[in-house]
This record gives structure tokens, sequence and C-alpha cells, in this order.
């Protein structure tokens, strides 16, 4: 093996590592927020993202943008929201184009009984991964990140 496809060998383990990681952590939430909200991960990030803003509301392109899914992803799942009385939407004012997603009364609720079994299960899920060696680094790494605010 050469320099260069060493590289790119460790730059595929670094992936698959923290492909690993994610899909361990996702698996953790995903399970927590079914049993105990009838939420997905998804569905929790898109209230969260949006209860974390002035307001409780984005744009539909800053929130796919947030979530990290599709237009038509998001438009679906805000859709499924909504239906459940969780979340509204409603034209921008100043550019009838611009389309916000809110967040209602009922969906704050409720995010605000699943934060706690959301961050539960997120520090019980790295307290497992960080026994792994391979891991471990990773988890290490995560808990010295500076997050910048959202949007």
């Amino acid at each position: 093996m050469s320099l260069a496809d060493d590289a790119v060998e460790a730059r595929a383990q670094g992936w698959r590592t923290l492909a690993s990681l994610h899909a361990q952590i996702e698996d953790k939430l995903e399970r927590a927020l079914q049993r105990d909200h009838d939420l997905s991960v998804s569905e929790y990030s898109v209230l969260d993202a949006l209860g974390r803003q002035d307001g409780f509301h984005l744009r539909m392109n800053q929130l796919s943008a947030v979530v990290v899914l599709s237009h038509s992803a998001t438009t679906r799942l805000v859709a499924r929201l909504e239906e459940r009385g969780l979340l509204e939407r409603y034209l921008c004012e100043t550019d009838r184009r611009g389309i916000y997603t809110e967040v209602t009364a009922a969906g704050q609720k409720l995010l605000a009984t699943a934060r706690p079994t959301h961050d539960v299960a997120l520090s019980e899920a790295l307290t497992k991964a960080e026994e792994l060696p391979e891991l471990a680094p990773l988890v290490a790494a995560l808990s010295k990140l500076v997050y910048p605010a959202m949007v």
C-alpha cells in the first residue's frame, strides 16, 4: 500500500467508526423516544430545532438544513407532525413564497417532556460507546466541541 492508499484507508476507517457511533446513538434515541413519547428521532429533531428558535418557527428550507433532510422529506415529516397538532405552517407576511413552520403549544409540551428522555438516552449511548476502544476517542472529541448558536 502506498502512502496515499494508507490515507484513503484511514479516512474510510474513520468514517466507518463515526457511522458506527451514529448508528448506536440513533438506535438508542429511537427506541427511547418511540417507547416513551411516540416520536421518531427525526420528529424529535424537528420539534427540538423549532423549539430552540425565537418565536419557535423557521422557514421550511431552513428547517430542512437544520435537520439534514431533503425538502420533500421535511415536508412529509412536518405534515405528519401538523396532523398530530404539534406544528403548524403559515405563509410569511413579507414573502408570500416563504412558508414558516411553528411549534404549537402541544408541540412545546411534548418537547418539554421528551427532552429529558432524549438527553438520558444520549448520555447512556455515549457512556456505552465510550467503553469501546474504537469509539472512545470520538466520544471524547464530542465532549470538547463548542457549538455556535443554531440558525
